[in-house]
């Protein structure tokens, strides 16, 4: 890349973030309290809520992660893919409009935390602390995860240290996040949603161009490896099995429990216009997970240089780089940023919100006012960056195994809360607690066993998602009293 081309890309970036501060002022002028800061004061539209729900959800991995896991695993990577689409629809077919109706019924509640406190009228005051807890942890390790794909960003256009790549990446999106909350980062969610869809689209067709469309897509993946056109077994020929293929599509399990994407559906300003979103929503998952997996495949015979390991994570990057013109390819990087903003910056938010109304407020200082808790909500985003970035600098990570991580985190600690509170009558406090702690601790440990998904291989999401569904099942049967409140 030329000093010419790299001026190009740059002044790209630099306007595309501009349009981010600035929808982040006009926010700033718009967020006068808690509530606006949080979910915006429950205002947004159909086309809104559905691109900021899955920005959101996407992240840097959907440029980074998936091409990278497509161009080394090949149709491998369907499961996965399958796993998410089908979780998607489910989550906004049975989980969203319910959510939405609940949390305004009771008593306006703006988190998760405080949806559980009200629901199942917990008079020991320690279900909203916990469930606070579980979600600044793993949502430190979640937006670290974003830093790191900032940092591979940088790293790869501008030849920075690592260290200062991941710096340089997350100043923007704290920036806006830290002015104007919830309107700010779902106001900028559209234009990073559309812009993600169109980056994808645009090189994934490339990609198709190069090697000689779809047939050959499928002689690059056969002269590279034969194996990576069988969805049963892995690139090196072993079969994948019943964990192999579980753990794939339990991606899609995690849905319910993801706290940030909850929050785009709790801040819909009709209930009613849920099932519009959820086409629209549809319509821009199926397309860019297919989209994003043809880069993959298509960067195996399009790029000069065989990529390895977590190297694999720039086939996006150098696609762009290599067969478009500057100015196309900083607006396809501009994707990546978009991708990374997005998740990181709706992380953020929902980590200082759990800080300012579920720790601070609820245990510190029950009358703090609104100006004070907005301003220790901004706070809060800080702090919550802070740590995200020490952890990230670790320059071995992947994007993919950090998001997986805590995927599993948030989909089996809150997930099965989450349904069962909304679709079950007999669900307990008792079982609530049971769910949220179980949950937790079985993710977290079965990780530590093995970091790379679980023993066997087998991704954490399974064992923590059904071990807290029975946690919940079971102790609301034993223990019958306090069900949670009936609207």
């Amino acid at each position: 890349m030329t000093q010419h081309d790299t001026r190009t890309i740059v002044a790209t970036f630099a306007v595309y973030l501009a349009i981010c501060l600035a929808l982040g002022f006009v926010a700033w002028r718009r967020t006068t309290n808690l509530k606006d800061f949080i979910l915006g004061g429950r205002s947004l539209g159909p086309w809104v809520t559905a691109l900021s729900a899955q920005a959101t959800d996407m992240s840097g991995w959907l440029l980074l992660g998936l091409p990278g896991f497509a161009y080394l695993a090949g149709v491998e990577s369907v499961w996965l893919v399958l796993g998410l689409i089908v979780g998607t629809w489910l989550n906004w077919r049975f989980v969203a409009q319910p959510l939405r109706e609940r949390t305004e019924v009771l008593g306006d509640a703006l988190t998760l935390p405080a949806y559980f406190e009200r629901a199942f009228t917990d008079s020991l005051g320690l279900l909203r602390p916990l469930t606070a807890f579980f979600i600044l942890v793993f949502f430190i390790l979640y937006a670290s995860s974003q830093f790191v794909a900032a940092g591979r960003l940088f790293e790869s256009l501008f030849g920075l240290p690592y260290a200062w790549a991941v710096f340089s990446g997350s100043i923007v999106m704290l920036a806006y996040t830290f002015l104007g909350g919830f309107l700010a980062v779902s106001w900028s969610d559209v234009l990073q949603g559309t812009l993600m869809f169109f980056a994808l689209v645009a090189v994934a067709l490339m990609g198709l161009n190069v090697v000689g469309g779809l047939d050959g897509m499928q002689a690059t993946l056969n002269a590279f490896n034969a194996e990576l056109l069988n969805p049963f077994t892995s690139a090196s020929g072993a079969a994948l099995g019943w964990i192999g293929i579980t753990s794939s599509l339990a991606w899609g399990l995690g849905y319910c429990g993801q706290p940030h994407i909850l929050a785009r559906f709790m801040a819909i300003r009709d209930p009613q216009a849920m099932r519009v979103a959820r086409r629209i929503a549809m319509t821009w998952q199926v397309t860019v997970l297919v989209a994003a997996m043809i880069v993959g495949f298509t960067a195996l015979g399009a790029l000069p240089v065989r990529l390895e390991g977590a190297e694999a994570e720039k086939a996006f990057i150098h696609m762009s780089a290599q067969f478009f013109p500057p100015w196309i390819a900083g607006i396809c990087l501009a994707g990546v940023l978009a991708a990374i903003m997005s998740t990181a910056s709706a992380q953020l938010l929902l980590s200082s919100a759990a800080f300012a109304e579920d720790f601070y407020r609820g245990l510190i200082r029950k009358q703090a006012g609104a100006k004070e808790l907005l301003w220790v909500g901004r706070l809060g985003v800080i702090g919550v960056a802070a740590i995200a970035f020490v952890i990230a600098l670790d320059p071995t990570s992947t994007v993919l195994s950090r998001v997986g991580d805590a995927w599993a985190g948030f989909g089996a600690t809150f997930g099965p809360a989450i349904v069962l509170s909304l679709h079950w009558p007999r669900m307990t406090r008792a079982g609530a607690y049971a769910g949220i702690i179980v949950g937790g601790i079985t993710v977290v440990g079965w990780m530590s066993l093995t970091h790379l998904g679980g023993i066997f291989g087998l991704y954490a999401m399974v064992p923590g998602f059904f071990a807290s569904l029975l946690a919940i099942i079971g102790a609301s049967l034993l223990l019958p009293t306090n069900v949670r409140q009936k609207i």
